[in-house]
């Protein structure tokens, strides 16, 4: 999993060094006891292709991480409305031998599909254009323009928002 992180987050726009990969197993210890949490691994054989991780996202709408820009391009009432208990996709990563075979999108509904629901969100860079383009072919909306920092806020397919919601133009 550490090298599936180094090479997905270590590439612009995230330029993640090799700490940040050592940094996400530890944190991952201590994420697999939040609330609702849930993951995918892929595999072939013993070796990771990717994984997906999401659990709910709590209720009031946390200011920490990044949080606080979803709040600013949101506003406070959609992200408290639209978020809080939703199944938040915290990270979704694919060995660069896997890209381009759909394996994001597999990943990304697995750790999703059970939600009733169909509260789904996730968070990424527009400048991750090939996340930013596997989100949307799997259905997923960008429902900012973009939030603060060139972040986005993707809903997810079945979201209940999406149906009250104006389209963008």
């Amino acid at each position: 999993m550490r090298d599936v992180y180094a090479e997905a987050f270590g590439a612009p726009p995230w330029g993640e060094g090799p700490e940040h990969a050592d940094a996400y197993l530890r944190r991952l210890a201590g994420e697999v006891g939040r609330p609702g949490f849930t993951a995918a691994l892929a595999l072939d054989a013993e070796r990771v292709l990717g994984w997906a991780t999401a659990w709910t996202t709590p209720d009031p709408f946390p200011g920490d991480r990044s949080y606080a820009r979803v709040s600013a391009a949101l506003g406070n009432e959609r992200a408290a409305e639209w978020l809080c208990g939703g199944r938040e996709v915290d990270e979704l990563a694919v060995s660069e031998v896997a890209r381009g075979l759909g394996l994001g999108a597999r990943l990304l509904h697995a750790v999703t599909e059970d939600r009733a629901d169909g509260r789904c969100w996730l968070l990424t860079s527009v400048a991750a254009r090939p996340a930013v383009d596997c989100y949307a072919s799997a259905g997923w909306t960008e429902v900012t323009d973009p939030a603060p920092g060139g972040l986005a806020v993707f809903l997810g397919p079945r979201h209940p928002a999406l149906s009250t919601r104006p389209r963008p133009t």
